[in-house]
């Protein structure tokens, strides 16, 4: 079956084994794009923080221990707005049943703004990018994770749900919809050249301050061999912005 946006979410099988690989230490959530998010973010202490497609809100939780002033979180997935209230109980917090599409975002409301992992599901960055832009206060920041183009751009070497060994790179200037084979249902996602996340960013006002490529680190991985295989091809892009 195909799914697009957070709609896979809701699928019971999906969610149970989503959150298992989700968890894994070596996941690239953990070993790889989880690392770089928190230096790019850095210190936000008595920061208000927005975070698009926030699934179950650890990170938002994580954020306000760490001295974040409040945390207001945008999913669309039913599942996984329960299980982020669950993890936000008793904390400053506020989840909105909401795509990144259909949210209301008021006008110069936050310090920072962030994305994990979701902004590749979403079919027109452009207005996305400008809604975030006058949603943050002046000087507010905005940073945010993506697929890597490089792994989006073709799913030929892909066809199943199983851990891929190699990757073909193919249409890579071809932007538009992907469909993957994704624990065994297809998911659509969006397939964007570097330069044209660039672009957009660029055109909403953003000043790009910081780009990474998730350069894997020996420190981050429990197995060596999952290390060596995340060398070989990036699978993370994280830009850091501000307005």
């Amino acid at each position: 079956m195909e799914f697009r946006g957070s709609s896979v979410y809701d699928q019971s099988d999906f969610f149970s084994n989503y959150m298992k690989r989700r968890n894994r230490e070596d996941s690239p959530n953990n070993a790889i794009e989880g690392p770089i998010m928190y230096v790019l973010v850095g210190n936000i202490q008595n920061v208000t923080i927005l975070d698009l497609g926030c699934g179950d809100a650890s990170f938002g939780k994580e954020l306000l221990n760490l001295g974040a002033r409040h945390y207001t979180g945008v999913e669309g997935s039913e599942q996984m707005v329960e299980a982020s209230r669950s993890n936000l109980l008793e904390l400053d917090a506020t989840i909105h049943n909401e795509t990144m599409e259909s949210f209301q975002y008021p006008s110069e409301s936050y310090d920072l703004v962030t994305s994990r992992f979701a902004i590749h599901y979403v079919s027109d960055i452009n207005r996305l990018f400008q809604n975030i832009y006058q949603t943050l206060k002046e000087d507010g920041r905005f940073v945010f994770s993506i697929q890597h183009p490089l792994t989006t751009s073709s799913f030929a070497s892909k066809q199943t749900s199983d851990k891929r060994g190699n990757w073909i790179v193919d249409d890579y200037f071809l932007e538009g919809e992907r469909k993957e084979p994704w624990i065994n249902n297809i998911v659509v996602k969006y397939h964007r050249t570097i330069e044209q996340y660039f672009t957009a960013l660029r055109q909403a006002g953003f000043t790009v301050q910081d780009l990474r490529e998730g350069t894997p680190k020996r420190e981050h991985f429990s197995s060596e061999e999952e290390f060596f295989r995340r060398k070989r091809i990036p699978v993370v892009l994280v830009f850091a912005c501000r307005k």
